[in-house]
């Protein structure tokens, strides 16, 4: 993994790490909660032609830590449509809560995100736009590091109906062009996953499968 490159969105610097070079369309990375981007290309990637690149979101891996948290589902799809704007349309990846994210920046920019490969990983119930805990973690400033505890907190659940989900699906299934905006290829079903998969009747089917349609 190179340095990364470093974008700004607000207050918050963002790290994109380009993990393989290559021609054409980007396939962007997008991890669970608590996690952060590889460091090397993981093996399924290994057909896909063009670059190869990842996103740290907000207060995870080496993007910045806010002061305070205030996560929610629309500042990290916030994230990535500053990943977008710089880089142009691409393929995602993503697994847990970046696969709840990677719907709704689906149906909110259909134009730039070509297709979206939704794998299991944690936070899949994604994030939150309220309050989820009692509980408020206390730590010094100087002693906060990736994972931030408050995105641990406000991203692990989501106070919003599967319809939430199903309204961004449903918008990047009517503008996007593609046949199949989405493929399924984890194996859990959280209630947000299931009505989308109800709602376009997806089929599950394989990373190699999925990255070689969306390549083409």
């Amino acid at each position: 993994m190179t340095d990364p490159r470093r974008l700004h969105h607000n207050r918050v610097e963002l790290a994109v790490h380009t993990l393989r070079d290559g021609d054409g369309r980007p396939l962007l990375l997008l991890h669970g909660l608590g996690e952060r981007s590889p460091e090397t290309p993981p093996e399924t990637t290994a057909a896909w032609p063009g670059p190869v690149l990842a996103l740290d979101f907000t207060g995870h891996g080496a993007s910045t830590v806010p002061s305070g948290g205030g996560y929610s589902a629309e500042l990290l799809m916030a994230d990535v449509d500053v990943v977008l704007a710089e880089i142009g349309p691409a393929t995602l990846l993503a697994r847990g809560l970046g696969a709840y994210i990677a719907v709704l920046t689906a149906g909110a920019r259909p134009e730039l995100v070509r297709g979206a490969v939704l794998d299991d990983g944690p936070g899949l119930l994604g994030g939150a736009t309220g309050p989820t805990s009692a509980r408020v973690p206390v730590a010094h400033p100087a002693q906060v590091a990736p994972p931030d505890p408050y995105a641990l907190l406000e991203l692990s659940s989501d106070v919003r109906p599967p319809d939430y989900a199903v309204t961004y699906a449903r918008h990047a299934a009517e503008r996007s062009g593609l046949d199949r905006p989405f493929a399924v290829v984890g194996s859990a079903r959280p209630p947000w996953l299931a009505a989308v998969i109800d709602s376009l009747l997806l089929t599950p089917t394989t990373i190699d499968a999925a990255l070689a349609a969306y390549a083409c």
